[in-house]
């Protein structure tokens, strides 16, 4: 089989320039990436499109405010404001179902919007990599959210983020590659930004350890789960529990994997998710070619 190419476009979305990678063709699969400093959908997927093009056709686009998408965050209607801007961007490529694969930030607004039925993305079917449950403010969460733009902070974030320190921590390339895009002009506003409140507003805390009130419950789309044992961004044991409170739902959890099991095990998450959504089409009668 040849191997599909991956491609790299621009659209624009109500004034906003935003960037996606396509390839493949057959039934539409969107991939949402991690919200981390220096996120976007070539660091998140450079391991995962590839394979799925082979079977499905592709599209990956950079949130709001991160990667190669404009660099803008409303300070008033935040998450929304985001969640707006990517619904359009369906609409405007005429997507109106598709499967979505989502790591971190991108597979838990997926869960979120999974359980608010009806969904205000045409999700078909999901698989989360590392999305949903209890984020505590952990050790490893502090490492992500103390970058300060360094080389040395960057290698600091990418320690809370994976299990093998040698490949993807003690690598001048790969710090390289992600300081490339954590440094873009206004990346780091943009990831930073969602932390800021003003000194008149009363909290509790911070972004993270505050309770998860999400009605996993309520999510009825097909739905699979997969999780790195070592994930010091999540409690031990978390996607289990998800799995039994969303119905029919399928969990593995790799070991030797801390949040980017998609990454640091890539041919098994591709293997595992693109065996999952060939079932999900096969049950729903979903034709190969659309």
């Amino acid at each position: 089989m040849v191997q599909p190419v991956i491609r790299r476009r621009y659209i624009n979305v109500d004034g906003i320039k935003t960037h996606y990678l396509e390839g493949g063709e057959g039934p539409v699969v969107v991939f949402l990436h991690s919200g981390e400093f220096g996120g976007c959908a070539e660091l998140s997927w450079e391991f995962n499109l590839p394979a799925f093009a082979k079977h499905f056709r592709v599209v990956a686009p950079d949130w709001l405010g991160f990667g190669r998408t404009d660099k803008v965050f409303d300070f008033l209607g935040g998450r929304s404001r985001v969640f707006g801007h990517m619904r359009r961007f369906f609409e405007i490529m005429d997507i109106r179902e598709a499967d979505f694969v989502g790591n971190s930030m991108g597979g838990s607004n997926l869960i979120r919007i999974a359980a608010a039925p009806p969904p205000i993305f045409p999700i078909r079917s999901l698989v989360a990599s590392s999305g949903g449950g209890f984020a505590p403010a952990s050790e490893d969460r502090a490492k992500l959210l103390a970058y300060d733009g360094s080389p040395k902070s960057m290698r600091n974030l990418l320690d809370g983020l994976f299990y093998n320190k040698e490949k993807w921590v003690n690598n001048p390339s790969y710090v390289r590659k992600r300081q490339k895009f954590a440094t873009m002009p206004g990346a780091w506003e943009c990831a930073a930004a969602v932390r800021f409140k003003r000194p008149t507003i009363k909290s509790s805390g911070g972004q993270f350890g505050g309770a998860d009130n999400t009605p996993y419950e309520d999510i009825s789309v097909p739905t699979l789960l997969i999780a790195g044992k070592q994930d010091g961004l999540r409690l031990p044991g978390y996607a289990r529990e998800l799995g039994k409170r969303i119905k029919g739902s399928k969990v593995s959890v790799y070991d030797k994997a801390a949040h980017c099991p998609h990454i640091e095990h890539s041919a098994r998450f591709n293997k595992e998710a693109i065996s999952f959504l060939k079932g999900v089409h096969k049950k729903l009668g979903v034709k190969k070619v659309q």
